[in-house]
């Protein structure tokens, strides 16, 4: 009986009709919009394809590319505006199949030691932007949830190790109305209490309302309290907290300091914003995802650390048969000691092969590309008569409203230029004076977006 891992001649065929598959898509500068269909919609047209004697490669390849990837939305499309979209180069993701088919473990040195070497090229020039000092370094996770949850972690145990009687307190940490729903989830992972800062008038974290929240905690709360996330660059509007000032408090406080920059740290390679970020070097753990605005393949996230060993005392898993990976003659950098993931893949090799390829001036380049498109698109709406800018855009994110709809209205805009394969622009809702409403928010990431694309958009709403 022929194992499912010989080569033969059907193997050589799908893979010669794979390959040309991902190399027509890497070229394809407009891909179509595809858009979901119901699950047993779905059912109807592809049937049941997981059998006890398999349907062959060739019909679930068809079925895979003829249906089911029209059912997707590619998150690369130049018209596709919404949520925080991605724009990975042809470099990474060619280099993500490279990645996938070198079969490499990337938790330990002893297994992955190249393509760790690699990771931390990456990772060298990630730290660098951030300004944090010599000493401190980090790993590429599979996204910012887990960066965050694996900062939180080391946070907590450096707490615990501060003081023995802390670790008979439930943890509480603070970050503001604005933070990323996964803060918030994090701290139920953790069993952590969590508190909501108040905004200033720029709806920013600022070390004022930050201390004015701790001075009111009890005291038993004020012995719970470990760490303070700030947002570098929030999702919904892409604002960024007052870093310096919130930096302060925690000093004074000795509270850890972490930063989530997982949408907005890749502005830290731009130029014309960099100074926005003031006090992030300052801050004990930072979240960057290079899957959003470092033009990485889904799923690439990091987690940087002030202090590495704090990471490792939380992290560094043991048992017996994982002692070798710890023995001198396996010695090097082992990424699963500083976040939570034990197996992993080599996630960061796609965003190193693609600076390797091109240098970091252009990574700084289509970075600005999103900053300029998303002033160019504050200003046409500032000079289309039905249209009305909410707030001034903060990196590439623009808020903006039709002037005289409702929700419904949104939703059903959304849908038409979605099902019509034209554009993906999505509503949210914004408070402002104490009133939700909602309105439509642009976020730029892709560097092949075009002004015309702005243009055609915002005429779809006459």
């Amino acid at each position: 009986m022929k194992s499912m891992h010989s080569i033969d001649i059907d193997t050589v065929e799908m893979t010669l009709d794979i390959m040309k598959y991902a190399i027509n898509r890497i070229s394809n500068t407009s891909p179509e919009m595809g858009s979901p269909k119901q699950e047993q919609d779905l059912m109807d047209l592809v049937g049941e394809t997981v059998t006890k004697e398999g349907i062959g490669g060739e019909k679930a390849f068809n079925l895979f590319k003829d249906v089911l990837v029209k059912a997707t939305v590619p998150v690369d499309h130049p018209r596709h505006l919404a949520f925080v979209p991605a724009a990975p180069t042809r470099a990474a993701i060619l280099f993500d199949l490279v990645t996938s088919a070198a079969s490499i473990h990337g938790a330990y040195w002893m297994t992955g030691g190249g393509g760790i070497f690699c990771e931390n090229q990456a990772m060298k020039w990630l730290v660098e932007l951030t300004g944090l000092p010599q000493g401190a370094f980090g790993v590429f996770t599979s996204g910012g949830t887990s960066a965050n949850l694996s900062a939180m972690i080391a946070a907590r145990e450096a707490w615990r190790d501060k003081n023995e009687e802390n670790k008979a307190y439930k943890a509480l940490l603070i970050t503001s109305n604005g933070a990323h729903s996964s803060v918030k989830s994090m701290a139920k992972v953790i069993d952590a209490d969590i508190i909501l800062v108040d905004d200033d008038e720029d709806d920013r974290l600022t070390g004022k309302w930050l201390q004015q929240k701790i001075e009111g905690l009890s005291e038993i709360d004020r012995k719970r309290l470990f760490a303070v996330v700030a947002t570098g660059g929030t999702t919904n509007a892409g604002i960024i907290d007052d870093l310096e000032s919130v930096a302060n408090v925690c000093e004074k406080e000795d509270l850890w300091f972490h930063v989530d920059a997982a949408y907005g740290g890749g502005a830290l390679a731009a130029p014309s914003v960099r100074h926005l970020f003031n006090g992030i070097e300052r801050a004990d753990s930072i979240t960057i995802d290079p899957h959003k605005w470092m033009f990485s393949p889904y799923d690439c996230g990091a987690v940087i650390y002030k202090n590495m060993e704090l990471a490792r005392n939380a992290h560094s898993q043991k048992g017996a048969y994982l002692d070798i990976f710890k023995d001198k003659g396996a010695q090097g950098f082992n990424p699963a000691d500083y976040q939570i993931q034990l197996t992993r893949r080599l996630r960061g090799l796609p965003l190193w092969f693609s600076l390797a390829m091109h240098g970091t001036e252009k990574y700084t380049e289509a970075i600005e590309r999103g900053l300029s498109l998303a002033l160019n698109a504050a200003e046409q709406i500032q000079k289309a008569p039905h249209l009305e800018l909410v707030r001034e855009p903060s990196l590439s994110c623009v808020l903006f409203k039709r002037i005289g709809w409702d929700a419904e209205d949104y939703r059903d805009w959304t849908y038409k230029n979605h099902q019509a394969g034209f554009a993906l622009v999505t509503p949210t809702k914004w408070s402002k004076n104490g009133e939700i409403e909602t309105i439509s928010r642009f976020c730029f990431i892709n560097p092949d977006t075009t002004e015309e694309d702005i243009e055609d958009i915002l005429a779809s709403m006459e």
